[in-house]
């Protein structure tokens, strides 16, 4: 069974930096698909960025193209959301959710995906 944990979310301030990190366990990280996804109160979960399994293509929400990044390290098991410049309406708890490769359903749609982190919350003050 895959297991997700997210960590590194906080408070931060407008404007300011924060390094999202997802440990993918229970399988073979490679062989997924890894995404990010964001819902804040009052909302629906929406798609924030993605990264196919090789870490050779990656898409972004059109609200956080330019600054945010996904990375992962496969030999760590660990995929990245790098989060820079950000404003209050980032304020949201983040989930992490990995995918099998085979899958051929848009990256940007969480029907993509199988498996879900607990999620981390990200607050960014005014």
């Amino acid at each position: 069974q895959v297991q997700l944990v997210e960590s590194g979310g906080g408070l931060v301030q407008a404007g300011g930096s924060l390094r999202l990190s997802c440990v993918f366990s229970g399988r073979t990280f490679s062989a997924y698909n890894m995404g990010w996804f964001r819902q804040a109160p009052g909302k629906e979960r929406e798609f924030v960025a993605a990264i196919t399994w090789s870490g050779g293509n990656t898409y972004y929400a059109a609200s956080v193209k330019g600054r945010f990044t996904i990375s992962r390290d496969n030999a760590k098991n660990t995929v990245y959301l790098q989060m820079n410049s950000l404003k209050p309406e980032d304020t949201a708890v983040y989930y992490c959710a990995a995918g099998r490769k085979a899958s051929v359903v848009p990256l940007t749609t969480y029907r993509a995906y199988d498996y879900w982190g607990q999620g981390t919350q990200v607050t960014v003050s005014p």
